[in-house]
């Protein structure tokens, strides 16, 4: 089998190119061969196994991202989406504005057939078990019938990727009752608790503070809540390991026990690094993308373009379209070609 070739969009990253490039350099050690799109001035030399296109235009701060797509056919988003709409790259990654590669990727990869609206899963690395996250910021506004698809989406992604065998799939809402919730998710709570027998493990609602408990090893909600709901975890869990480290280190006995508790704690830290996740895929498009955070060092690009090819590996699109043509939850009419996104992506959480 050839390596699996990944495009990956070095504009954007907090970084810079480069930062993305030692990423790549990484990631190419491992068997996975990259296309490198971004100013070839600012890369640098590259290893064997990764090829640079100077693409030194970037829309990752453009205001209307689907209007920059359109317009600026030079951008490396954009002409790292081309490459995997055309066939010379199996995967998308974007390290830059998540508005411009859920924008690229619909307008040239392009949504897959039946997907209403793509959604960005995430594997939250909570200790324990990673609990998959969708959507955290494609679609801000949706239908029950979009829910519907996130849930058979984040399954057959939990399948493929995390590697759960029957994955316990849950909607997020203020309450565990069936009937709690906007209509939306009530609606969709109907939906999925009447036809998901045999189909899907619907474990039926989750409170936010049942994310990171163990109850359910995905969770679907709309874009607006899961991007708040994603930012605010990772808020508490950076801001709870700086107090940690600032009390081990505020006297003398502190500074003892800290030394005394260095390996737990670095072995925690570990745990909930959110660069060990990758970043987000983006589900329900042709091709498999994933979005890092443009904080991301060398070692989370490096990851996103691993999980990628994983994706690719594992069949993900593939899966997920037969996990909702078996389930009945695909639209009849095939996605319009070229069709923008029908609201203003969410920018990405920090990840």
């Amino acid at each position: 089998m050839p390596p699996i070739t990944v495009a990956v969009d070095a504009n954007g990253a907090d970084l810079g190119p480069a930062e993305v490039a030692a990423g790549a350099a990484i990631a190419a050690e491992q068997g996975v061969r990259v296309l490198l799109f971004g100013p070839k001035g600012a890369i640098g030399p590259t290893p064997g196994g990764v090829e640079v296109i100077d693409a030194p235009v970037s829309i990752a701060k453009a205001p209307d991202p689907a209007l920059a797509v359109r317009s600026t056919p030079d951008a490396s988003i954009v002409l790292a989406s081309k490459a995997v709409a055309d066939g010379r790259a199996d995967a998308l990654v974007s390290g830059g504005s998540t508005g411009a590669a859920l924008a690229a990727g619909l307008f040239h990869v392009k949504r897959a057939r039946g997907v209403h609206r793509p959604a960005l899963a995430i594997a939250m690395p909570v200790p324990g078990a990673p609990v998959l996250l969708l959507d955290v910021g494609a679609s801000v506004e949706v239908r029950p019938e979009h829910l519907v698809q996130f849930a058979y989406m984040g399954a057959a992604f939990a399948q493929a990727v995390l590697g759960v065998r029957d994955p316990r799939v849950a909607l997020l809402s203020n309450g565990e009752e069936p009937d709690r919730g906007t209509p939306d998710v009530v609606a969709a709570h109907q939906r999925l608790a009447g036809s998901a027998r045999g189909r899907l493990n619907f474990v039926g609602n989750v409170e936010g503070t049942q994310i990171t408990e163990g109850v359910a090893d995905v969770v679907v909600m709309d874009g607006f809540t899961g991007n708040i709901a994603l930012k605010l975890m990772e808020g508490v869990s950076a801001k709870l390991m700086r107090t940690i480290r600032d009390v081990a280190t505020a006297s003398p006995r502190g500074r003892v026990g800290g030394l005394l508790l260095r390996g737990p704690l670095r072995g925690l830290r570990d745990d909930i690094d959110p660069e060990l996740a990758g970043g987000a895929y983006m589900l329900g498009l042709r091709r498999t993308g994933v979005v890092a955070h443009g904080r991301f060092s060398r070692t989370g690009f490096a990851r996103a373009i691993d999980v990628a090819a994983r994706g690719v590996r594992e069949d993900v699109v593939g899966r997920t379209l037969a996990a909702l043509e078996q389930a009945g939850a695909l639209r009849g009419a095939p996605a319009a070609a070229g069709e923008p996104p029908s609201e203003a992506p969410a920018s990405v959480p920090a990840q």
